[in-house]
């Protein structure tokens, strides 16, 4: 670690300790505010959010738990655009696209999460729609449409969600039929570079019983810059989606409920920004950082859809069965160039495909003083993928391929007990049992391609086997509690504090190399990592009509085990040339991850709403034991910035304006400097990563993006007009990036590439509603 990271730790520890301190014991200056957008409605204290969080509805300020929430109007204010658009107000999170497509996310809540997108790595945040959990990260990024709203939970989520969220989960949660009267809404984005988008949603009762709806959505854009090589349109946006749904609800106590999705991202491969010259000249970096010359090809393809069966019933007051049926399946088509040069070096042709059945079945309790809901889970997916690495400077090209299989059950519980009116004591439990069976391909051909990705090829000779893993097996099995305890100091100050476990199961490198592994250990897989999280909470509100809300949590979690991801390029001939690359997953021993969120909102006058969110954490791997030694110092924390914020204000007018309500949002959102991979890439100054002098840094700098949105709505809410500037000053911000890079690097030219977030952009909507 570098003497300024040391410097940077000290002051985020000082800064924590002290900001805690003087939180708890002022209970917020009025300076600080936000409580995730509710104060969107506080001036006539409407707009309470309900959420889920607990698998029962309660409101935002009464859930003890640490979850930002927003509903789709307010996202729909602020001019949100994705489900990405939700890390602009939740504290300590990267929610970001990946790179390589529109629609693979990178998610990380408080440090954990999945870096790396391919098949055999698990995701650490679940993404949820509605109650169905979304397995894979391809595809996940939902745009916003036929939402309710979309709750993000922070820390270890097992007692009352599926696998895997060891880090949080992010719920996206669909809007209910309505089976007392039809609804309709269209709506129209017109913006820069050649934005057009159209919407469709409407629902219509069939008798008393029964309602059908559908929401139909196309988002088109032209790029933000160009393939210089190709001349095609690169960070453009080409996407189709649909959502069907029918309710059918007999009686009062009995509902079932089907819906069907699917997507299509036929938008252009997204290919890196180059950081340094080709090797011989040739090329320079270009000026537009959204602009590549990559030769890989343009065409890329993401298609996913799903089915779900939702069935309640209600027995009597007390107890209310429910049971989720879901199948979902994708496929990706994809080109990775990771030299961004024409050349077909180190090109990468890929194809993944996964799909998965759950089946859930939940107990909900209500009576008296108790509250809960118990159920089982099962769960059975699978993910597979092949590519091809093509390395033409070698004059060779290796293949790799394989499938993981997992399948979960667990079992689980969570109850809330009234001790008194004021105190509330809650308990729950998950036992997971999962099993992972998997084959692990890994082949070397000369020439250009393989025939076994493309049997048409007639032109690659087949070399040796590298690796050929069959059947490979393991089984991890957990039992995760969680005990929270809340008081009502108040009507308005409710206090909490929680102690929960979180699981992620282990695994097997999907690009595991047995040639050089004389131990076996990649046979054997990785090991499962856990989270023991410590959280202490308080929400509440001051002032006359609750003119200051506000949350705070405090937190610290012990990480044990963090399953890490390493490449890099490898010299087997002892020529000074990397002539291949090697993946390694290991288990970190020990890691502290310690934090700080406050979110909260300031009633200044009937008009003027001053809102903030703070995320505040120091997030340390402590202990790596490589050979009898602590080698902990070589490595970082990933998609974790040690502070980020976001104030911002809302700006009503009390009187009508032109007929209907006005609303002005503007935002700041600060992000710190922070790492993409658990190995640092200061570029040159770092010297371990042997990179040529002058270098340049790959991992994100520090940045501010400023947004603003104007809404209109007629006073009988049938018309909707926006106009959203985001990114206003045009900061060039990197969310992603490749680095095989330096001395001796992989092919003639190496990796060395970035991925940016959109520059600034203006849209305009019209909406209609009925």
């Amino acid at each position: 670690m570098s003497i300024n990271s040391i410097s940077r730790t000290r002051r985020l520890r000082t800064l924590i300790a002290g900001a805690s301190v003087s939180a708890l014991a002022t209970a917020l200056l009025p300076a600080v505010t936000a409580q995730a957008l509710a104060a969107q409605g506080a001036q006539e204290n409407e707009d309470v959010i309900v959420v889920s969080a607990r698998r029962r509805d309660e409101t935002l300020q009464d859930v003890p738990v640490a979850v930002t929430a927003a509903t789709a109007e307010q996202l729909d204010n602020i001019g949100a655009v994705d489900i990405t658009s939700v890390q602009r107000i939740t504290p300590n999170a990267t929610i970001e696209v990946a790179r390589g497509s529109n629609s693979t996310l990178i998610a990380f809540i408080r440090g954990v999460g999945q870096q790396d997108p391919l098949w055999g790595f698990e995701p650490g945040v679940g993404v949820y729609i509605d109650d169905v959990f979304v397995a894979r990260p391809q595809g996940a990024v939902l745009d916003i449409f036929d939402l309710e709203r979309i709750e993000v939970l922070r820390g270890p989520q097992g007692t009352l969600y599926g696998r895997n969220t060891i880090g949080g989960a992010i719920k996206y949660v669909t809007k209910d039929l309505n089976l007392a009267a039809p609804e309709f809404k269209a709506r129209v984005n017109v913006g820069t570079y050649g934005q057009f988008d159209q919407v469709v949603s409407a629902s219509v009762p069939l008798g008393d019983t029964f309602a059908i709806g559908g929401a139909v959505a196309n988002y088109y854009r032209q790029g933000f810059g160009e393939n210089l090589f190709t001349g095609v349109d690169h960070y453009d946006k080409d996407v189709t989606a649909y959502r069907l749904s029918a309710l059918w609800q007999p009686a009062d106590n009995f509902k079932v409920e089907v819906s069907v999705d699917e997507t299509h991202d036929d938008s252009n491969a997204k290919h890196g920004h180059r950081l340094v010259p080709s090797t011989d000249g040739t090329f320079q970096v270009t000026d537009n950082v959204y602009d590549t010359r990559a030769g890989a090809g343009d065409k890329n393809s993401v298609e996913t859809r799903g089915v779900s069966l939702t069935a309640e019933w209600g027995l009597n007051d007390m107890l209310t069965l429910k049971s989720i049926t879901a199948y979902r399946e994708g496929e990706t088509v994809t080109p990775i160039d990771f030299d961004a040069l024409p050349q077909i070096d180190f090109d990468v042709p890929a194809i993944y495909a996964d799909d998965q059945f759950s089946q859930e079945f939940q107990v909900l309790v209500n009576r008296d003083r108790l509250s809960g809901v118990a159920g089982i889970y099962y769960l059975d997916g699978n993910a597979s993928g092949a590519f091809d690495s093509i390395l033409s400077a070698l004059g060779l090209t290796i293949y790799t391929a394989g499938d993981q299989t997992k399948e979960n059950f667990s079992i689980y519980g969570d109850f809330t007990y009234e001790v008194t009116d004021r105190l509330d004591v809650s308990l729950g439990g998950r036992y997971t049992e999962d099993e992972t069976t998997a084959d692990v391909q890994r082949d070397v051909w000369l020439g250009l391609g393989s025939g076994s990705l493309d049997p048409t090829n007639m032109t690659s000779v087949f070399f040796a086997t590298q690796t050929g893993y069959q059947d490979l097996n393991r089984t991890d099995d957990n039992f995760s509690p969680r005990v929270s305890v809340s008081y009502e100091v108040s009507p308005t100050l409710d206090v909490y504090a929680s102690y929960s476990e979180g699981f992620k199961a282990g695994g097997f490198d999907p690009r595991a190399r047995a040639d050089l592994d004389p131990t076996g250990a990649s046979q054997e897989g990785f090991a499962p990592e856990t989270v023991t999280s410590y959280e202490v909470g308080f929400k509440g509100a001051l002032g006359d009509s609750n003119q200051l809300t506000y949350a705070v949590a405090a937190f610290f979690a012990d990480y044990s085990d963090q399953q890490i991801t390493v490449q890099r390029g490898v010299d087997t001939d002892n020529d000074n040339i990397n002539d291949t690359f090697v993946s390694t997953v290991f288990n970190a021993g020990k890691s502290e991850y310690k934090g700080l969120e406050v979110e909260s909102a300031l009633r200044v006058t009937d008009s003027f709403t001053a809102t903030a969110m703070i995320g505040l954490i120091d997030a340390e791997i402590e202990e790596i034991i490589s050979g009898g030694v602590n080698v902990a110092d070589q490595y970082v924390t990933q998609n974790t910035p040690e502070f980020q914020s976001r104030f911002g204000f809302i700006y009503e007018p009390v009187a009508d304006v032109w007929g209907g309500n006005l609303q002005i949002n503007g935002s700041a959102e600060y992000r710190d400097e922070y790492n993409l991979f658990n190995i640092d890439n200061e570029g040159s100054a770092s010297g371990a990563l042997g990179l040529p002098a002058g270098t340049p840094p790959l991992d994100p700098e520090a940045y501010t993006l400023y947004n603003m949105s104007v809404n209109w709505t007629s006073d009988n809410d049938r018309w909707k007009l926006g106009l959203h500037g985001r990114n206003l000053g045009d900061q060039k911000y990197r969310v992603a990036g490749y680095n095989f890079y330096g001395a001796g690097q992989l092919g003639a030219d190496g990796a060395y590439s970035a991925f940016y977030g959109a520059p600034r952009t203006f849209t305009a909507s019209l909406e209609f509603r009925y």
